[in-house]
């Protein structure tokens, strides 16, 4: 299925898989019912449609391959300086709720011998947070993803978020950020190169 939109000469192409987004929406439409609303409302009767589609959309990381991603753009390069790319946004969905994680993260690597074009890490950090996800493991995804893809000297992965099932329901916390982190090579080994990542990005985390 697509849904073309051509406005003012700009075209956008969705693609949704039609078989999934009918069903979706005809349990979205019994979703409205239980909770009390009227499905035939004028106001919701494209609803079920457009949630389906826009949880295709959020969760179409499940269709992606992180690794490949990576592998689509490695060159050879003679540099072994960190290279860090920061404040990449996060939208996810917690696994637990399925309210959103709204956040940022920011991952370094130190090369060896291999560099990946810079567009590719926020690219992974998306296809693993465009699913079902907790922080913890959200984090190690995207360490082991380019550890075991580039073989750098070393990974460093922080993540700082705010979980909106803490903030709308539950404890009811609303300026809570939760922050993780996962280190591999350098980063892990010494405290210096650790240090220089963390003052960087202007993240604490002793």
């Amino acid at each position: 299925m697509k849904n073309d939109n051509n406005i003012l000469g700009y075209k956008r192409i969705d693609e949704y898989n039609t078989e999934t987004v009918n069903e979706l929406a005809y349990h979205y439409k019994e979703i409205l019912r239980l909770i009390g609303e009227d499905p035939q409302r004028e106001g919701l009767l494209d609803s079920p449609m457009r949630i389906a589609k826009a949880m295709q959309f959020f969760t179409h990381g499940y269709d992606l391959e992180p690794e490949n991603i990576i592998k689509s753009a490695i060159f050879t390069e003679d540099y072994r300086q960190m290279v860090l790319v920061k404040d990449i946004e996060i939208y996810s969905l917690c696994e637990h709720h399925m309210v959103p994680i709204i956040g940022k993260a920011h991952v370094a690597y130190i090369p060896n011998g291999k560099i990946v074009g810079l567009s590719k890490i926020p690219r992974i950090v998306d296809a693993y947070a465009r699913r079902l996800q907790v922080q913890e493991r959200l984090t190690k995804q995207i360490k082991d993803c380019i550890q075991n893809t580039l073989n750098p000297l070393g990974v460093a992965v922080v993540i700082e978020a705010q979980h909106l099932c803490m903030s709308m329901r539950g404890v009811q916390k609303q300026n809570s950020v939760t922050t993780t982190s996962d280190f591999t090579g350098a980063f892990l080994k010494n405290k210096s190169t650790r240090e220089e990542f963390m003052h960087l990005i202007g993240v604490n985390l002793i």
